[in-house]
């Protein structure tokens, strides 16, 4: 795996080169480098820069539209409704608002996750061994230290699982943080 300074001594060679007949064999063989390398292979450099937002953010599938947005709004409304609606209704507002708001950020982090950039490993782990806990302490009459490991695992697994998904498709890095 190339280092951060030979990827850019790699980007400075290419801007170089551009000024080099297009059958030039320094221009030929570079090309043919780069094309060919693990990172270029696996994220597709053109591909994902064009699915890239402002900011270098992915961008939605539904484009430029703020669904996400709109979305954390009406749950924050349904949120705040529902602490002056009687209690039966009232209970079902806030958990829906709850719900709405973080749907709305869990598809967020799945995005910049799986796009790489930026690693919600964790979030995303939760976002897998929450749900098996909750549904095996409601639903079952499982004791509840067996519903925390059951709980446990699904969250490491899906951590193990989700930071390689992160390796790939951010070149190989763990994580990236906020610059």
């Amino acid at each position: 795996m190339p280092s951060k300074r030979q990827r850019r001594k790699r980007r400075k060679r290419l801007a170089s080169d551009e000024g080099r007949p297009s059958g030039s064999p320094a221009r030929v063989a570079s090309a043919t480098a780069i094309e060919s390398s693990p990172a270029a292979a696996r994220r597709g450099s053109a591909s994902l820069a064009a699915r890239r937002g402002p900011g270098g953010r992915p961008s939605a599938p539904w484009g430029d539209f703020p669904l996400s947005e709109i979305v954390i709004f009406i749950g924050i409304l349904l949120l705040i409704a529902g602490f002056f609606v009687p209690p039966p209704q009232g209970f079902v507002m806030i958990a829906v608002g709850l719900a709405l708001g973080s749907l709305a950020g869990l598809e967020l982090a799945i995005r910049e996750h799986f796009a790489g950039y930026r690693s919600h490993t964790l979030l995303l782990a939760a976002g897998v061994g929450v749900p098996v806990f909750g549904v095996l302490f409601i639903v079952t009459a499982v004791p509840t230290p067996i519903c925390v490991a059951a709980g446990l695992l699904a969250f490491g697994g899906s951590a193990w699982l989700f930071t390689q998904a992160f390796r790939r498709r951010s070149g190989g890095a763990l994580f990236r943080l906020r610059s």
